[in-house]
């Protein structure tokens, strides 16, 4: 008998007793998903393009690209540039630095508000995730390579800010399809492992990209001219490439999964008033998830504040030169991977919801420990930021299994289109807050301030979530 398709919630009858006890996890992995044998080369693929993406964030966004170059004096008027470190007015202007591409990456975050969960909910309906995946793929490819364009000099920062805003845009679209394709290629009994293996393999990738960077940087670029930013340039080049090379597995090894409405078409406006129609289905008939997917929104900007601004705080609120920001971030990775990696382990056998809150916790703990001991100098940062890398992935991950967990079936793009949307729609809280405790208080010290409240918040939220039980977990 040919395999049966459950309907969109806005098609789907109203949810019997049985079905809320069940939660989503029912439709999503009853019958033949418990015990369907998935092959090992798939789950590698599918795994590795977190280890193929993961170099954009951690060297071009968070620890070398933005931190190092972009908001440096490079990009200074040169009598600024010139004045001492301590000086007010310098100060200020990276303080300026800092904030202006906040704000950048705020705007860029009306994109994915307006994109991801058309896109999404497409990819569902043609069956075509792991396409859209490939096309955005290549998209963040192509930022990369834009970024060789951005020459040291304060002509070029906006046009530098706004490369990485969209990179940071086509990689979260790129994110909604491989994470809808989370449940092809796990089972509810290992799906908190297998999304941690992605996070884990990620930030090991990671690792192995900012090796290469220290080690080329001690080689001094094999004698060549890098002035005017020619080094961070050809770093992000380096990237580029990457994200292209550990991409294709996937895309030659993983299937693509069924559609949910074959031969259906719904043109981009028209998929608008479909999506209202889902997300009002959604809040009748699995509520636990739209809370979930509102609570996490504003938690994951927390968590997105700590790598987007995490380099930017060591090199211009510590002093970290730009070998220490590079051996901090080796050292931060290797602790996410490895702790994101066991979390997976945990959020099996002790849910994904207890994993999120003890990592929002220690977050939290972190960042205020780090800021009321900011004058202890460098080792206070070096503590508090590998706790706050050993947290950040677990978080991460779990939120991934915990929401394919919830997911109905035949929605996984669109649901994960509305968790990228809503995460969107909140993307502002960190940035501006960052912006706003730096411009309070006048040192980019007190940004850390804006993402512990924004954690806090999301924390709060979070524990008034009442999920269902998975079937099939401890």
């Amino acid at each position: 008998m040919p395999e049966t398709r459950p309907p969109s919630p806005s098609q789907a009858p109203p949810a019997t007793a049985n079905t809320r006890a069940l939660g989503a996890i029912g439709e999503a992995f009853q019958d033949s998903t418990n015990d369907r044998d998935i092959p090992r080369r798939q789950v590698v693929a599918w795994a590795l393009w977190d280890w193929a993406a993961q170099p954009f964030n951690s060297v071009v966004l968070t620890f070398v690209f933005a931190s190092l170059y972009l908001v440096s004096d490079a990009f200074l008027p040169a009598d600024i540039a010139a004045l001492p470190a301590s000086d007010p007015l310098k100060e200020r202007a990276l303080a300026d630095l800092s904030s202006g591409y906040g704000l950048v990456t705020t705007l860029a975050g009306l994109l994915i508000l307006v994109l991801a969960p058309v896109l999404g909910q497409s990819a569902d309906r043609t069956g075509r995730k792991k396409r859209w995946l490939f096309i955005f793929t290549m998209l963040l490819a192509l930022a990369q390579f834009a970024l060789f364009f951005v020459r040291a000099d304060p002509a070029f920062f906006w046009y530098g800010a706004f490369i990485l805003a969209i990179g940071a845009v086509v990689s979260e679209i790129a994110g909604v399809n491989y994470n809808a394709m989370l449940v092809q290629v796990s089972t509810p009994r290992t799906i908190g492992k297998v999304s941690g293996l992605g996070w884990g393999l990620g930030y090991i990738g990671g690792i192995v990209a900012l090796t290469l960077v220290v080690v080329v940087t001690q080689l001094d670029w094999f004698g060549m001219d890098t002035s005017d930013g020619l080094a961070y340039r050809l770093i992000a080049v380096g990237c580029g490439v990457w994200t292209i090379a550990f991409s294709l597995p996937l895309f030659f090894t993983v299937p693509e999964g069924p559609a949910s409405a074959p031969g259906q078409k719904v043109n981009f406006f028209a998929a608008y008033v479909v999506l209202v129609k889902d997300v009002r289905a959604l809040f009748r008939t699995h509520r636990a998830t739209f809370w979930f997917l509102l609570a996490s929104a504003v938690y994951r900007d927390g968590l997105g504040g700590v790598f987007a601004f995490g380099g930017i705080l060591a090199a211009v609120a510590f002093g970290f030169s730009s070998n220490e920001v590079l051996i901090f971030a080796i050292a931060a990775n290797v602790v996410a991977g490895i702790s994101t990696i066991i979390a997976g382990t945990v959020d099996d056998r002790f849910g994904a919801r207890n994993v999120i809150i003890t990592a929002l916790s220690l977050l939290i703990l972190a960042a205020v420990v780090l800021l009321v001991l900011q004058d202890s100098g460098k080792i206070i940062f070096w503590v508090c930021g590998l706790i706050l890398s050993a947290c950040v992935g677990p978080a991460q991950a779990a939120s991934r299994s915990l929401l394919a967990r919830v997911t109905p079936e035949g929605m996984q793009g669109e649901i994960f289109g509305l968790y990228a949307t809503t995460g969107r729609v909140a993307s502002f809280l960190a940035p501006a807050m960052w912006t706003l405790s730096i411009a309070v208080f006048g040192a980019t010290v007190w940004g850390v301030l804006g993402i512990a409240l924004v954690l806090t918040l999301g924390l709060v939220l979070l524990l008034f979530v009442r999920l269902p039980a998975p079937r099939g977990t401890n």
